[in-house]
């Protein structure tokens, strides 16, 4: 078993992250093609993936402790947290809110930052085989990051919906703000991870 030896930053090739030029690493700086700036690895990769995804579970923490909404019928107000509203829209016959709020603010921030975690794991720790399959997982968690604020615009159409009603209101709460961070900080460091990072010490026959 030897390393693989063709990569292209092997041979002194460095591909745009913009345009995908492929330029020699020691003739250029920035692409010549579009000028962007060229870099084997995004710099401090893991480092920064790491301080984002400290910040994010940091903040879950107040997203789900503090109330995300307050639900005001005839004048009565009763502020909830991420599971208490999921649990006042089912007994208010929205069902299908609530399964989608559920889902995006439990279940998917979760999922990417264990998947983020086992990433850096993964890198850290050097581990053989699998390469391509984690790196699906680095593409399902890139995709899934463009629908982690699905709840904050049902909350924010749930809240104009309700308004018009006159008989109950909606409020957002300090923990929509606190999920909205965890949002764009596990967005930035999903972004942050350089995936090719899981095949630099991949062996291959």
């Amino acid at each position: 078993m030897s390393k693989i030896n063709n990569s292209a930053i092997r041979q002194g090739l460095i591909r745009c992250h913009d345009c995908g030029t492929l330029s020699q690493a020691r003739q250029r700086r920035f692409c010549p093609l579009c000028g962007c700036r060229l870099h084997g690895r995004i710099p401090h990769s893991q480092q920064k993936t790491l301080a984002l995804l400290i910040g994010s579970l940091a903040l879950y923490v107040p997203a789900n402790l503090f109330p995300i909404m307050t639900i005001t019928k005839f004048g009565v107000g009763e502020p909830h947290t991420i599971i208490g509203g999921i649990i006042a829209l089912a007994n208010s016959d929205m069902v299908p809110i609530a399964a989608l709020v559920l889902i995006a603010s439990i279940l998917v921030p979760l999922l990417k930052m264990l998947g983020l975690a086992l990433l850096l794991l993964y890198v850290h720790l050097q581990w053989q085989g699998h390469a391509r399959r984690w790196t699906r997982i680095y593409r399902v968690i890139l995709f899934v990051g463009r629908w982690s604020m699905l709840d904050i615009f049902m909350i924010s159409i749930l809240v104009s919906l309700v308004d018009l009603g006159g008989v109950a209101q909606v409020i957002a709460g300090s923990a929509a703000t606190a999920f909205a961070a965890v949002v764009v900080f596990t967005m930035f460091a999903a972004k942050s991870f350089d995936p090719r990072l899981l095949w630099d010490n991949q062996d291959y026959e």
